[in-house]
């Protein structure tokens, strides 16, 4: 029984998110599903992290533990040829028997696209924040204040099993072109809904003209109900990429 790390990319428009759940397609029962057909017994995939419904991964990692004595790219076309085509297998590592998907996560990056203009062709790939001005020189300038250590208590659907809510934000890029503001953010954790939280936000101080020094008194009041926390849709957000130290 070896471990593999499998590297992998979706398009979340027709998923209900990453995790398992009853009565709606999740990319995880997919994937094992599909691993299923391949070694004709259950295998439990793990992977880095969940996307919640709409959200896409352009670089998504999960380990499982496979019975079949296979080479790696040999279970790279074994997979694809029994995944639908909104899930596609960049890759597939061996890895130790110890190593995790999520725990052993240096670093992740999400891409968050915003379309400065409606069209029926880009709605399942970007977000649109109708009737909201969009100043990207306030947006980049605000989005520096969430850089560092902080509680983001404020920017997250509150979950009472974890122990804490601090990150460490260690990158957050702001582009702009003719038809979209592209938000990339890079940390060493990031907790449900935060990266579209704090997307909601950004638009709002845009659209309000506050000062960008606001995010440090969102930080340190904790208060996820603040007027100007809001979150983003899911369409326009891409789990970009996720760092490991052991082979990546």
């Amino acid at each position: 029984m070896k471990r593999f790390l499998a590297k992998l990319s979706y398009d979340g428009t027709n998923f209900s998110g990453w995790q398992i759940q009853p009565n709606v397609r999740t990319v995880e029962e997919t994937l094992e599903k599909a691993l299923k057909i391949i070694s004709k017994q259950t295998i439990n995939v793990v992977g880095s992290g969940r996307t919640d419904a709409g959200v896409h991964a352009l670089s998504q990692y999960a380990h499982f533990d496979f019975p079949i004595s296979m080479k790696t790219h040999q279970i790279v076309a074994a997979l694809n040829s029994n995944l639908p085509d909104d899930i596609l297998i960049k890759n597939i590592y061996e890895v130790s028997h110890k190593f995790h998907s999520r725990y052993d996560a240096q670093k992740r990056s999400y891409l968050f696209l915003i379309s400065k203009h409606r069209t029926p062709f880009n709605r399942f790939y970007q977000s649109y924040f109708p009737n909201k001005k969009l100043d990207f020189h306030k947006i980049e300038e605000s989005a520096k204040f969430f850089l560092g250590k902080h509680d983001f208590t404020s920017f997250c659907k509150l979950n009472p099993k974890l122990n804490h809510h601090f990150c460490q934000i260690f990158n957050f890029d702001c582009k702009e072109n003719e038809n979209t503001v592209k938000l990339q953010i890079t940390a060493n954790r990031f907790l449900h809904n935060m990266v579209r939280r704090i997307v909601g936000t950004l638009v709002n101080i845009s659209h309000e003209q506050v000062q960008a020094e606001i995010v440090i008194k969102l930080l340190k009041n904790r208060n996820p109900s603040h007027k100007l926390i809001s979150t983003a849709p899911p369409q326009g957000l891409y789990l970009k990429n996720v760092e490991y130290s052991e082979f990546l």
